[in-house]
């Protein structure tokens, strides 16, 4: 047995459209550079689960030497939240035929509580994956170690058993810094072309299996 793991947004999900982008800056009512560089910062602490969605925005705003009520706040999360709400539906498809085919898949997402909640709620899609890896609850965010072996040990799966798709080069070096195999997404055809080429290492080499 062997796994496909997926990281979800720009691969399954999309990324914030220019307009959701332009939505989430005008509710906040501050200069668009000043925002993203403090929004990215500030950012790993919210998707690891560290910080609340109201405490995110309170440093994002204490970062640009402001603040934000509570309605405010309230409101940049649905914002936000509806800026990282839309996914690909090819990708969808291509999730159900592999659990279909009997493929075990699983899920490794830097993904806040509150997106994470409306995901479940609204995309029956995500109980096909056997492990849903969301970085606000397991503590740990990509491309730190941790994340990646906390989801080996939830598979019970040995490093060369685990296929990790994500668009982020600096993820997948981390994987593949484990053991893990790693496909740099672009696009749909070229997973499928690597889906249908990967062999998984066998469990056991000459040296033993290899643990987290």
């Amino acid at each position: 047995m062997h796994t496909v793991l997926f990281d979800m947004f720009r691969v399954i999900a999309r990324h914030q459209s220019p307009q959701s982008k332009e939505h989430l800056v005008a509710v906040a009512d501050l200069a668009s550079p000043a925002f993203w560089e403090a929004y990215w910062q500030l950012r790993r602490p919210y998707d690891r689960g560290d910080v609340t969605g109201p405490q995110y925005w309170d440093a994002v705003a204490r970062r640009l030497g402001t603040s934000f009520s509570d309605e405010r706040i309230a409101d940049l999360i649905q914002a936000d939240l509806a800026g990282w709400s839309a996914v690909d539906a090819s990708m969808v498809d291509l999730v159900e035929e592999l659990a279909d085919a009997g493929r075990d898949i699983a899920l490794l997402s830097n993904i806040p509580e509150e997106p994470a909640a409306y995901y479940e709620d609204r995309h029956p899609w995500l109980d096909r994956f056997s492990v849903l890896g969301f970085s606000c609850r397991i503590g740990h965010a990509k491309p730190e170690a941790g994340a990646y072996q906390w989801c080996g040990r939830a598979l019970g799966r040995e490093p060369g058993q685990i296929l990790f798709v994500d668009d982020r080069a600096e993820n997948i070096a981390a994987a593949r810094s484990l053991g893990m195999r790693g496909h740099l997404f672009t696009s749909l055809a070229r997973l499928r072309t690597a889906l249908t080429l990967w062999e998984p290492v066998p469990a056991t080499t000459a040296e033993g299996p290899r643990s987290w």
